[in-house]
């Protein structure tokens, strides 16, 4: 009886393709121990447990052409130099997927959030926000792609982030993005007047900031400090050619009817 087994047997028990097998035949890091009479090409146990190793060194994503000469030449301690490499690259692919679950809740979060508050005027409590100045624009400037191209300061995942956009006195824009420290604004915390809204054109930001400045007035609300809109890209995943913002501003404690 033979101990040996065909490549399909082999394939079976490793759990991987025949085309696997022979694609590692042909770059000649795993040959079969003898090809019988009937063109078979058979495996002994040599074969399986450098099948074992073969496998593993690409879990490790060692590349098929630097396999076999792992397997011939590397020692014990460059093993281990590759297994501590291995692990630093999982560390940050476990990094990036726990960042990505955190932006997956807030997306999730955010579009609950505004299709309950949608239309609709509330107060609502916030905490003290921190925000890093990010482009500066002259007054009646639109934001455009020439702009955005043109910042020497680029941001990771751009429109990913919550954009604040702060006007001042001479109506001059400026945008922030929001830090985890203290950065060029602080936007303190207390009771802010808040409104979602769905945009389609950018002109129809400043009709929203009157209504919202007419309604705080109609409710006897005192804003204190300028009207802040922040821009939440990333949920016009459900709305076609729509434009998320919320307008918020601070009521001054004494004008809170």
């Amino acid at each position: 009886m033979k101990s040996e087994i065909t490549i399909s047997e082999l394939a079976k028990l490793m759990n991987v393709s025949v085309h696997q097998i022979r694609y590692f035949e042909e770059k000649g890091v795993l040959l079969p121990a003898y090809i019988d009479h009937n063109q078979y090409r058979m495996y002994s146990m040599d074969q399986v447990y450098q099948l074992a190793q073969i496998l593993l060194l690409r879990k490790l994503d060692v590349p098929v052409q630097s396999v076999k000469d792992c397997m011939g030449s590397y020692s014990a301690d460059q093993y281990r130099q590759l297994l501590h490499q291995s692990l630093r690259e999982v560390d940050k692919e476990l990094q990036r997927l726990k960042e990505l679950q955190q932006f997956i809740d807030k997306v999730l979060q955010e579009q609950q959030n505004f299709s309950s508050q949608l239309n609709h005027y509330q107060m609502k409590r916030r905490e003290t926000t921190f925000l890093t100045r990010w482009i500066e624009m002259s007054p009646g400037t639109k934001l455009n792609a020439k702009i955005l191209a043109e910042q020497t300061k680029h941001v990771t995942n751009l429109f990913e982030s919550d954009i604040h956009y702060v006007s001042d006195d001479s109506s001059a824009i400026t945008l922030y993005m929001e830090a985890q420290a203290p950065g060029d604004l602080a936007l303190p915390g207390g009771e802010y007047l808040s409104t979602q809204r769905l945009v389609r054109e950018d002109d129809e930001l400043d009709h929203l900031i009157e209504q919202f400045c007419d309604y705080a007035d109609a409710h006897s609300y005192v804003i204190s400090g300028p009207v802040i809109i922040i821009e939440r890209s990333y949920l016009s995943l459900f709305s076609s050619n729509e434009m998320h913002y919320e307008l918020l501003a601070l009521i001054n404690s004494d004008g809170i009817a």
